[in-house]
């Protein structure tokens, strides 16, 4: 029986704690929003330049071994 209950207490503690977790979200200030996306463009920067280099690095070598 008690395992039951725990099947049936799961989805309502899911509910109850998604419900918290939204009224703790808040909406960022403009020098939070501004920070994210800086840091998300510096990310995607840092990354677009690894992926060149590697590819620089790659082309050689491929036609190296073919």
């Amino acid at each position: 029986m008690a395992r039951k209950e725990k099947f049936t207490n799961a989805p309502v503690l899911f509910v109850k704690q998604g419900i918290q977790f939204i009224h703790k979200c808040k909406k960022p200030s403009q020098k939070e929003y501004l920070q994210l996306v800086r840091a998300v463009g510096i990310g995607f920067l840092m990354m677009g330049v690894v992926g060149y280099l590697i590819k620089l690095i790659h082309i050689p070598i491929r036609y190296l071994i073919v």
